[in-house]
């Protein structure tokens, strides 16, 4: 891809101290990209780690993955750093990828039929019944993510039975739409992109998905259930206040 070249696809990954399990994730991403037949770019925003993740995404740049670096002065929080992605990212269609790899880049084919149909924002479930769960979530963070999914049809919004899935892609008339009203940094602005994107009423469309859950997830299911719901209560009070009009 030249520099005057733009990708159809931009996949954004967040990533605060992953030097672990990012390069698994970096060669994965590469060996796709090396046989797609469209141009394609993956920005890495690093979210202030203190470990080596910036040096592994410099050490990595360029390749058939179109490898950059993105980066936040300090731990800002994940919404923090998929927005940056997404508004330096150049492509017609934006993808942002958890670290872990725990939906496979592969799943991205799904998404071209809906959004050649008219979909402007497609999002991974885990919850449908055409979902591949190839290794489970314990059994408390499904209960939280039942618990937390109630939650937002009750506060916010309904119609989506799975909304935290980090396997999400916008068409770049969506990311312009909706990501400079995000106002979250934390665990909530998944639905604070979803309650935008059917504010100003842009199609979202729900797609099964694999998912191999990752051991080393982040989410510490007691500690993040009440932050995830103070983020609820804020998205609502947003919204009366026209912030995202």
């Amino acid at each position: 891809m030249s520099a005057a070249e733009s990708p159809r696809l931009s996949v954004i990954v967040p990533a605060y101290n992953e030097e672990t399990r990012l390069p698994g994730t970096l060669d994965k991403l590469e060996e796709y990209f090396a046989h797609v037949d469209y141009p394609a770019e993956v920005i890495v925003v690093d979210d202030g780690s203190s470990d080596r993740t910036a040096q592994i995404v410099r050490e990595r740049a360029g390749g058939p993955a179109h490898i950059q670096l993105g980066q936040n002065p300090h731990n800002m929080g994940k919404g923090v750093a998929v927005r940056r992605g997404m508004l330096q990212a150049r492509g017609a269609y934006r993808l942002f990828f958890d670290a872990d790899g725990s939906a496979p880049i592969t799943q991205i084919e799904k998404f071209w039929p809906a959004f050649a149909a008219g979909a402007e924002v497609c999002i991974g479930s885990r919850a449908m019944p055409e979902s591949n769960i190839v290794l489970h979530q314990p059994w408390h963070r499904k209960l939280m993510g039942r618990v937390f999914n109630l939650m937002v049809s009750v506060v916010v919004l309904g119609g989506f039975r799975d909304t935290q899935c980090g396997f999400k892609a916008f068409s770049a008339r969506a990311v312009e739409t909706i990501f400079p009203r995000q106002q979250l940094n934390g665990f909530g602005f998944d639905v604070e992109l979803l309650y935008i994107a059917r504010l100003h009423r842009l199609p979202v469309k729900e797609i099964p998905v694999m998912w191999i859950d990752s051991p080393a997830s982040r989410v510490r299911p007691w500690r993040d259930a009440r932050r995830m719901f103070v983020d609820l209560l804020r998205i609502r009070r947003q919204s009366w206040q026209g912030l995202y009009r």
